[in-house]
């Protein structure tokens, strides 16, 4: 043997035994092998730990049900691991047989995480701690640990030691019962984000809910109305629905040119949806379907809202196999149970690009809705909306309509904001002439980039190069359209 190494071993069994006979500040405290076989009354190292997964979205619930469980043992204990950094790398079960060789995971403060439980409320949340604590008359630890992806964890758990596997089995079997049954998310508006470790990893993010009135949402006359009957409404006739044998779950899709009012349909849909859990994706969060579709089932009523869909009309990059991700789509939707109280709202720019997935996915979608660009009156309706604290003449206001044929209902906010920004830049009230000049502004043709973006005109971005919506008969005002699978309605119902 080389003498270099044979110095290294040496020094190295040296080093070993100085930890072991040096270890008295650690031992002046209680070891975690020591407090688990005291608490369960039996050589902890002699059990099996059964381990329970949890989805990072759902931590705070199962942190939530936990104190629950503890509560009932009034001699029921929350402690910590010490140790270092390595406990967060180790199982219990590691840590366990570790112990057996010499101490080196004393008990120690838990750790916590701030996490949201709604929009603007937080719950301080067990990151690492170690529950003693004894169900149905039997002893039980349970190690809780949130989500560490740095330390190759890519969901939550619960890890569960106990003198029989009875004990185990039926504790996981209340706590299972108890996720189900209850849950923060519910009736909650969130959205599903994503993470730099990959979907599997993301979490949620509350938001308020909308407050938006009918009045502030300009459509053709009962236009709205038969959105919010297709989405909201029915979930009122869910017993008749049942009773005859229909199904509950429901997909419509608005279309139409940017800046025409989809989103802003949708903001007046969740208002209207008190009580129910609104899921909302969008972008790289589209990849994030299946988690939605499972949590719409687990939580309804619930509304999933899936914006710019055809941005993965074609998209494969998401995916989990060969076919593009708006088919995953669909066939999430197709996949819940029917009578599933959740409605799918999908939006786009480019219907075009969805005919084709839901000609090949007949009956997700049942009702395409055209939100269409507004027409005189409904333009006048917009600027008296977004200029409702300005003092416009009505003859001002019919002007500008006149000179705005084809513009969006982005446009009539961007051109009151134009007037009442010119105005204070020369620190003078806001008046016609102001909304007259903002018109003249907007509508030159050097402005003509401005108005697409807006989503205004014959170069707006999105439409076919005929002008025409993608779906046969669209534009056709007061027609219906039925294709395969869904019902068109257009213009003016």
């Amino acid at each position: 043997m080389d003498e270099k190494l044979g110095k290294f071993i040496d020094d190295f069994a040296a080093l070993v035994q100085l930890a072991q006979s040096g270890n008295h500040r650690q031992q002046a405290g209680q070891q975690l092998l020591q407090a688990l076989t005291e608490h369960l009354g039996v050589p902890a190292a002699e059990l099996s730990v059964v381990v329970e997964n949890i989805p990072p979205h759902r931590f705070v619930d199962a942190d939530i049900v936990m104190a629950e469980l503890v509560g009932q043992d009034p001699a029921g204990r929350l402690v910590g691991i010490g140790g270092g950094g390595q406990r967060h790398h180790q199982s219990l079960s590691d840590m366990v047989q570790q112990s057996q060789l010499f101490p080196q995971f004393p008990l120690a403060q838990p750790d916590y995480a701030n996490l949201a439980v709604g929009p603007d409320t937080h719950r301080q949340a067990v990151a690492l701690g170690l529950w003693l604590f004894s169900f149905a008359g039997n002893p039980l630890a349970v190690l809780q640990r949130d989500a560490d992806p740095r330390s190759g964890r890519q969901a939550a758990s619960l890890e569960v030691l106990a003198a029989g596997r009875d004990t185990a089995t039926g504790f996981l079997a209340e706590f299972r019962h108890r996720m189900d049954s209850n849950s923060v998310l519910k009736g909650q508006v969130i959205s599903l984000v994503m993470s730099e470790y990959g979907p599997s990893t993301a979490g949620v993010t509350f938001h308020h809910r909308p407050s938006l009135p009918a009045s502030d949402v300009i459509l053709p006359a009962g236009l709205l109305q038969k959105v919010a009957d297709h989405t909201v409404g029915i979930a009122t006739h869910r017993t008749s629905l049942k009773d005859h044998g229909q199904h509950l779950k429901r997909g419509i899709l608005l279309y139409g040119r940017p800046g025409t009012g989809k989103t802003h349909t949708v903001r007046h849909l969740l208002s209207k949806s008190e009580g129910s859990t609104a899921i909302l994706l969008s972008g790289g969060s589209l990849a994030r379907i299946s988690d939605a579709a499972r949590m719409a089932r687990a939580l309804q009523p619930s509304i999933v809202v899936l914006e710019d869909c055809d941005l993965i009309a074609e998209d494969r990059s998401f995916g989990h196999g060969p076919q593009p991700l708006l088919f995953e789509v669909l066939d999430a939707m197709d996949g819940l149970d029917n009578d599933a109280d959740v409605a799918f709202v999908l939006t786009t720019n480019r219907p075009d690009m969805l005919e084709r997935a839901l000609a090949q996915r007949p009956g997700r979608v049942d009702l395409a809705v055209e939100i269409p660009l507004p027409a005189h009156d409904e333009r006048i309706r917009l600027l008296e909306l977004y200029g409702r604290l300005v003092n416009f003449s009505p003859e001002a206001l019919r002007a500008a309509a006149e000179r705005t044929e084809g513009t969006t209902a982005s446009f009539a906010r961007e051109l009151v904001r134009r007037a009442v920004v010119a105005a204070a830049l020369e620190d003078a009230p806001v008046s016609d002439a102001h909304l007259d000049a903002a018109v003249e502004d907007l509508m030159a043709d050097a402005e003509a980039l401005t108005r697409s973006l807006l989503g205004s005109g014959p170069d707006a971005a999105g439409a076919p190069p005929d002008g025409r919506p993608g779906f046969p008969g669209a534009g056709v005002v007061g027609r219906s359209y039925t294709g395969p699978g869904f019902t068109q309605a257009t213009g003016s119902l």
